[in-house]
């Protein structure tokens, strides 16, 4: 015979406190039905959002510039990395510098509950209370049970414990597990504006006027005499001095003239 140890487990949930079943703890799977349900939970969502400017691209190697001013280098982007620009998806190499670049990150959490019940089917054909069971199963064979302390079973709707079980009853024990789990997913979105292009020329205005410089007259240009170091003394003071001789005996001469003439008309009134 397959000796199995029995364990006694919390009954949650969905067995709302029912005591038609057993909680037994069995390591052989010989006649063991097993079901799992999951259970989800509110899911929370948490977005992210990231801006800025691409100010380098070099192969695989960007350097973007965020909204706060600092630089983020983004090294190594693998191609599968595209960005939604203008409804086109563009990996690495076709960014630009001055591409305005928006990142959102959406990550949910989703909290759930596994719930894993083993059930097990048999007829009693011998106990040991409070210690242990065996019981037929199914396919004919029979299988050992350790009973947990204070252990209670219901056959036919009656509540008992080890001591109340007889050969011949029949028997369903189940094994429930709770498993509590938190699931976590991320989903990132790349888009982008494109850097503006130039504006282009007016219609009636040429991108570029050549203007050929009209060739200068021919002139003869005689070599210029280099000046002298030092111009030659050629004049003197001497005539300068003579003039002005001259013109003050001239003053003196005039003078006298006046005086006698003054003298003269003096004595005739007199």
């Amino acid at each position: 015979m397959n000796s199995t140890r029995l364990s006694r487990v919390n009954l949650r949930g969905l067995l709302g406190g029912c005591a038609l079943c057993i909680a037994l703890s069995l390591s052989a799977t010989a006649q063991v039905q097993t079901t799992k349900t999951t259970a989800h939970g509110q899911a929370t969502r948490d977005i992210k959002v990231e801006r800025g400017e691409i100010v380098y691209v070099s192969g695989n190697s960007v350097v973007v510039k965020m909204e706060d001013g600092t630089l983020r280098h983004f090294d190594n982007v693998p191609e599968s990395t595209t960005i939604t620009v203008d409804g086109k998806q563009l990996n690495v190499h076709q960014l630009k510098s001055g591409m305005k670049v928006e990142r959102q990150t959406i990550t949910t959490t989703t909290p759930r509950t596994i719930t894993t019940i083993k059930t097990v089917t048999g007829t009693v054909w011998h106990v040991t209370p409070p210690n242990s069971v065996i019981l037929t199963m199914e396919n004919g064979q029979n299988q050992s049970f350790k009973i947990p302390k204070g252990q209670k079973f219901t056959v036919d709707g009656q509540v008992t414990d080890a001591f109340g079980l007889k050969k011949g009853m029949k028997v369903n024990a189940q094994q429930v597990i709770e498993e509590p789990e938190t699931v976590v997913a991320q989903e990132v979105k790349r888009t982008g504006i494109a850097p503006p292009t130039p504006p282009a020329p007016a219609a009636d205005v040429p991108m570029l006027v050549l203007v050929e410089p009209s060739p200068a007259p021919a002139t003869e240009t005689a070599a210029a005499e280099p000046a002298p170091k030092k111009l030659p003394t050629t004049a003197s003071n001497l005539p300068l001095i003579g003039l002005l001789g001259a013109l003050f005996c001239g003053l003196s001469l005039m003078a006298m003239t006046i005086r006698a003439i003054t003298s003269r008309v003096a004595s005739l009134r007199s």
